[in-house]
């Protein structure tokens, strides 16, 4: 999974420090335009109720398309469409990431590609450790609502330098997994994020960590988003952060719980 893209490419094209100071003339011409007088004819913001139902609508289609291919495809054809789910999943995920473009197409069309690809894993792991997916999934939403919470009662402020660490962070931790990925080319459990031994467990944990602290800007792009009248339109992008968010923290905690029901 690549990286929840939302946060720092919300938080350059929200402005900030570096803007020029405007000039005497431009001070002037401000002075002089007329007060706010409301929003635009027919002109829609994001509220906190458009990205909830946006979110929800590719929680669904993503939990939809798990169950069918997990009821519906062969063990056997699993390989072909984990490749195709998750180059499709990839591809949409760095689009709608580098554009800061996402509509109910490309934002479902995702969560559709994700289901697929969770649909096939989940499966694998049930079947090599039952109930761990139930397990999985009261985790994910037990984090998320704790996160949510923290974040409602200012346990954890988001600050310039809290969102440099936990990007930081981020960009770190999936540097790391593709390092691995090119040491298995050399021993079989390439650096041992993922062998199921103590250093795979430490490593889930604090990935896990991580994209619960990046639940925790999310929520904030969110509330900054509604404060700043963002369009409506951004409502879609905020829900697909969200989506990129929890199915990382799901996975996380799958593997997890598969290490752990080893030892």
């Amino acid at each position: 999974m690549a990286q929840n893209p939302v946060i720092r490419r919300f938080g350059g094209a929200s402005g900030g420090n570096g803007l020029p100071t405007p000039s005497v003339t431009e001070l002037q011409g401000m002075y002089d335009s007329p007060a706010y007088t409301g929003p635009r004819p027919g002109q829609r913001y994001m509220t906190l109720d458009s990205v909830v139902q946006r979110t929800a609508a590719m929680l669904f289609v993503l939990l939809a398309a798990g169950a069918v291919t997990w009821v519906t495809v062969p063990t056997a054809n699993y390989g072909p469409v984990l490749l195709v789910s998750a180059l499709g999943g990839v591809g949409l995920g760095l689009y709608m990431s580098f554009t800061m473009k996402a509509n109910a197409v490309t934002a479902l069309l995702y969560a559709a590609f994700e289901g697929a690809l969770l649909g096939g894993i989940s499966h694998a792991f049930e079947q090599w450790k039952p109930g761990i997916v139930v397990e999985a999934l009261t985790g994910t939403v037990m984090v998320a609502v704790g996160m949510l919470f923290v974040y409602k009662i200012g346990a954890i402020r988001v600050t310039p330098k809290f969102t440099r660490v936990v990007v930081g962070a981020t960009i770190g931790a999936f540097g790391l997994m593709l390092v691995n990925l090119v040491a298995y080319l050399f021993t079989s459990d390439g650096l041992g994020l993922r062998s199921g031994g103590p250093v795979a467990i430490l490593f889930s944990l604090v990935c896990i960590v991580i994209a619960a602290m990046n639940l925790v800007l999310d929520f904030d792009m969110v509330e900054q988003g509604i404060r700043r009248g963002a369009d409506e339109k951004f409502a879609w992008y905020a829900a697909f952060g969200l989506t990129v968010t929890l199915v990382w923290l799901y996975l996380e905690i799958l593997r997890l719980l598969g290490y752990l029901r080893d030892n």
